[in-house]
């Protein structure tokens, strides 16, 4: 029965879901989080960048029959509302299929649904307030703030991107895992519903104001108000370093975003106080550890989060590893370990890759005009040839292809699209015929 226990060290998003996989395979599980019990207490304030679900999140949801739970405080993003400069704002769909979308979603609010999915299992106790120091794997011994016990089964780390469970195992290979950061941080700001919680925005899209090495973005709640997030470099003119008094900013705002400056809450106040966020990717070889420590989501692959991929990541590589425990046919962790690592492990590069890309598109792309005619042709592409041709957005946040093919995909794509674009520049005219010819030639050998 020893091998039926197993320790999960972080209770944020990945943690509660990894336990009720677990859980539902007949593993009695031990959560521990570091901190309060957040359905007690108010710990996400000013620092929590709104969620955006998407497929793979909601098909891990459905698996531990949570979906039905949480659907009722979905808010659908069918697209992207692009906030110009000069006060113009354009509509951009996520896709040609009306019924795709990706979902806002507040963070705390999901993580105390599954948290209380964890418990009611029967298997999973959660221990609060439990700061893990340190792993001794050779004693076999975790040290917290409260004292020491031992363990002697498997500790799963989804304890993020400072994770303990993954400088234990730097420790114990003896080699570093990397966090490269971006030089850009982020700011939570507000905007207020109106009266009887109605929306000063579009409800049903991402806002975007795009300025080229920054961007502000707004995410609906179900009460009406939006979440904004401030990217900005950490250093330089404009940045976070720079701007450090009332007056800076309410200038910035105003000269930067002047069709929301005066939307923003209490705005001088509220960047002041609320903490910079940080941004960056963590990249690591060594998922696991023998067959005694595994790490899933932000603790194996943070990513920046301009793709909404990081909690759909995360919830996939929950769904990657209990797809590895049926198909071993048990709890011999060891096989299940290194056939976990082999399958995500290329994805999680992948993914990583994609968000940051995706940065520079949506902070200063989708506002130029050669990114809007490539994407028209992407999407003309994609109607005429649906089984073939799938736009890269659409196959990372509508389909459970995984991320290093979607990859691979996206760059024959893109290379399908340029060529296309050339002939069009010296005909006038979208050569179907040669988009048919290249999508047969380039795509036959990846698409399955």
């Amino acid at each position: 029965m020893k091998r039926k226990k197993v320790i999960i060290i972080g209770s944020g998003l990945c943690g509660p879901l990894l336990s009720i996989m677990l859980a539902k395979r007949g593993f009695k599980v031990k959560l521990i989080e570091k901190l309060p019990d957040i359905r007690k207490s108010d710990i996400y304030a000013g620092r929590s960048i709104n969620l955006a679900l998407s497929h793979r999140g909601i098909r891990a949801l459905i698996d531990v029959e949570v979906f039905d739970m949480v659907k009722s405080s979905l808010i659908p993003m069918r697209g992207r509302r692009i906030h110009h400069l000069d006060g113009r704002a354009e509509y951009q769909p996520y896709s040609v299929n009306p019924s795709e979308h990706i979902n806002s979603v507040s963070r705390e609010g999901l993580t105390k649904c599954l948290m209380t999915a964890a418990e009611t299992t029967g298997n999973v106790d959660i221990v609060f307030d439990s700061a893990i120091k340190s792993i001794d794997m050779i004693h076999r011994s975790v040290h917290h703030a409260s004292g020491t016990f031992s363990v002697d089964f498997p500790i799963f780390g989804t304890d993020g991107a400072g994770s303990v469970v993954r400088n234990t195992i730097n420790e114990l290979t003896g080699q570093d895992s990397m966090f490269e950061p971006l030089g850009h941080g982020y700011k939570e700001l507000t905007i207020l519903a109106e009266a009887n919680n109605v929306f000063k925005l579009e409800k049903n899209a991402l806002h975007i104001w795009p300025r080229g090495q920054y961007m502000l973005i707004a995410l609906p709640n179900v009460d009406g108000s939006f979440t904004c997030t401030l990217f900005l470099p950490n250093t330089g003119d404009p940045s976070f370093e720079s701007l450090n008094s009332p007056a800076q900013i309410h200038n910035f705002f105003t000269n930067q975003f002047p069709d929301v400056v005066d939307l923003l809450h209490d705005l001088e106040n509220t960047f002041i106080n609320n903490p910079v966020g940080t941004l960056g990717t963590v990249y690591t070889d060594n998922w696991h550890w023998k067959d005694e420590l595994c790490l899933l989501g932000d603790a194996a692959h943070a990513v920046v989060p301009f793709f909404g991929q990081g909690m759909n990541a995360s919830f996939e590589d929950c769904t990657v590893l209990a797809e590895c425990i049926d198909e071993v046919g048990g709890d011999d962790w060891g096989d299940v370990f290194s056939m976990y690592r082999e399958r995500r492990k290329v994805d999680g590069d992948a993914i990583a890759r994609m968000a940051i890309e995706n940065y520079i598109e949506m902070r200063d792309s989708v506002a130029q005009p050669d990114y809007l005619l490539k994407k028209k042709i992407s999407n003309q592409l994609a109607e005429a040839f649906p089984d073939r041709f799938i736009p890269r957005y659409s196959m990372v946040s509508f389909t459970s292809i995984p991320y290093h093919e979607v990859y691979k995909r996206g760059e024959i794509q893109t290379e399908i699209i340029d060529k296309l674009v050339k002939k069009a520049e010296s005909s006038g005219d979208l050569d179907m015929e040669l988009a048919g010819s290249l999508i047969n030639e380039k795509l036959s050998s990846v698409v399955k």
